[in-house]
């Protein structure tokens, strides 16, 4: 079982790297695989909404938001932790979302999720619903999500409230992927989302979207292409 982590916080020693290290060592301590990576330590240039990745498969910045995207493609799960500022996820992981290949291109489809969001005072739930949501639209299986509210620069080791969040939503990641558990609620929404909402837009976009399509039916999203007939006849 191979997890990732992305740390989306400016700080790779506040609250929020906290609480998922220590999902991280609940984790490892069951045998899991987990890659760690802080947001703020990685190079990344922002989108500019050129959309080439969409026709080409890749983005024409080759940097470490491409290289960690091309990581989650190998995962069993990923956990996404994020603190609040004014309400909303930090630039540097916005950045990150933009860039990353994660709704059109279904990045997380059949992989199991856990959205983590940290705040002080107000908006945690707001953070908490941009990553649900983005999860959600890539394909995910949501195992869970965690608002904790902490007071900014306290010793965290003294909250003893982060421990138990550690071990309860590390286990349940840890036995939704072991099991392969169905959610169907939410394959049921994921059905709609897709087949509703993006596979018309995509196949109208035809030769520019041609990386997509062909993406979605490695994951048997869109159906592969009849051969000629020709071709057909030769194979006789």
């Amino acid at each position: 079982m191979k997890v990732m982590i992305i740390n989306g916080s400016p700080r790779k020693n506040g609250a929020t790297a906290y609480l998922l290290h220590k999902i991280e060592a609940n984790l490892s301590a069951r045998g899991t695989e987990v890659i760690f990576y802080n947001l703020s330590e990685q190079k990344m240039s922002m989108c500019n909404g050129c959309c080439i990745c969409y026709k080409t498969g890749h983005c024409i910045h080759n940097d470490s938001a491409e290289e960690i995207s091309k990581q989650i493609r190998e995962v069993d799960g990923l956990i996404i932790g994020s603190s609040t500022i004014a309400s909303n996820v930090p630039g540097i992981l916005k950045t990150f979302i933009d860039r990353g290949h994660f709704v059109i291109e279904q990045l997380l489809s059949d992989k199991y999720s856990l959205c983590v969001a940290t705040y002080e005072n107000y908006g945690g739930q707001t953070t908490l619903k941009i990553l649900k949501s983005l999860t959600t639209l890539s394909g995910s299986l949501l195992s869970g999500a965690i608002a904790l509210k902490i007071p900014f620069n306290s010793d965290y080791s003294l909250n003893k409230t982060i421990d138990k969040i550690a071990q309860k939503y590390s286990a349940k990641l840890y036995k939704d992927i072991s099991t392969k558990r169905k959610y169907r609620m939410q394959k049921i929404k994921q059905f709609f989302v897709i087949n509703i909402g993006l596979k018309p837009f995509i196949l109208q976009k035809g030769d520019s979207y041609k990386a997509i399509q062909e993406r979605w039916r490695e994951l048997g999203l869109l159906a592969k292409p009849a051969k000629p007939a020709n071709d057909q006849a030769s194979q006789r």
